[in-house]
């Protein structure tokens, strides 16, 4: 269920553009009106005002907020406000720039192939073409080392069908193919990357459910006696983004928030791109694992209009009007 409130009449762009342009005249920003307007506005809506400010003032709207803000709020509501195919390209772009990609990079094009619907991923790869000149899967190949290549062009390459359904007696057969490779120590096996690539996500939680009764502990669990690395990491990441993505996500906030420090970039990725989709699960789910409330984490770590924002995506506060 997605946190994001709406306001119960929504203006028309050119109102909620005049509301923009105003915030960022005179001395000063009104901070607080971008977060009202902007904060209260779905992908559509936000693409309509977007074309609509270009239009009316012959300037990108990404832009101006750019210049007329700065630090963490700067950065999440400039993330909030792009186009999420092209923000999520970015965030593999960047993810695989790092010279050193660890799972924090790497479960990134994770979450894009594996808690996206399938045309989500499509249309991130054509944006990801359209912005760099060469395709999600070349980079992939060019900067990241084999096995984990070989998981994450299958990921990413991979188109699922979405429908609801599921076939018990491939999800058993495909649970015996799963568990060869685990006792073989094979984690790249064709086999295995293909079942965890290819098929809906609804047959691999059928899979992964057969998986349990066949053998008496979970997918998960047999990965990780194949040792820790990267790969077993990585695999754990898949089948969390697979099974309960907002599991996966409340792990994400939690990791970006404790100890010394806040990672905003985390912090901001998780909030910013589930708002639309399941943060009302992830609070739950964060809830229950950490025995903690979201909300107020994300008082304690952050403040000002950045913790103002966060919260807004998060479902609290006044709606927009």
């Amino acid at each position: 269920m997605a946190s994001l409130k709406l306001p119960e009449i929504v203006p028309s762009p050119n109102t909620d553009t005049e509301r923009l342009r105003n915030a960022f005249q005179g001395i000063g920003t009104n901070e607080k009106e971008l977060i009202l307007v902007l904060g209260h506005r779905n992908a559509q809506q936000r693409r309509e005002i977007r074309e609509t400010y270009q239009k009316l003032y012959n300037e990108s709207l990404l832009d101006r907020l750019q210049s007329e803000l700065s630090g963490d709020f700067r950065n999440a509501i400039v993330l909030w406000t792009c186009d999420p195919p092209e923000r999520d390209a970015k965030f593999a772009r960047d993810a695989l720039k790092v010279k050193r990609k660890g799972i924090k990079q790497l479960q990134i094009l994770v979450e894009i192939a594996c808690a996206s619907s399938p045309n989500h991923l499509m249309a991130v790869r054509q944006a990801y073409c359209s912005l760099f000149d060469c395709s999600l899967e070349e980079d992939i190949i060019a900067s990241v080392s084999q096995p984990l290549t070989k998981i994450l062009v299958g990921l990413v390459s991979s188109f699922r069908h979405d429908k609801v359904t599921v076939n018990l007696e491939v999800a058993k057969s495909e649970a015996e193919k799963l568990h060869e490779a685990i006792n073989n120590n094979k984690l790249d096996d064709d086999h295995f990357v293909w079942i965890l690539s290819t098929r809906n996500v609804f047959q691999i939680r059928e899979t992964f459910a057969s998986y349990k009764q066949l053998y008496g502990k979970t997918f998960e669990e047999d990965i990780k006696t194949c040792g820790k690395g990267d790969l077993t990491s990585l695999l754990n990441v898949v089948v969390w983004c697979i099974e309960c993505p907002e599991k996966h996500f409340a792990k994400v906030i939690r990791d970006s928030i404790v100890g010394l420090g806040t990672d905003e970039d985390s912090l901001n990725r998780a909030i910013v791109t589930r708002a639309e989709i399941d943060l009302l699960k992830v609070r739950f789910e964060y809830a229950n694992m950490y025995k903690s409330s979201l909300d107020d984490d994300v008082i304690g770590d952050t403040s000002g209009d950045y913790m103002e924002f966060l919260l807004t995506l998060l479902g609290k506060g006044p709606k927009g009007y």
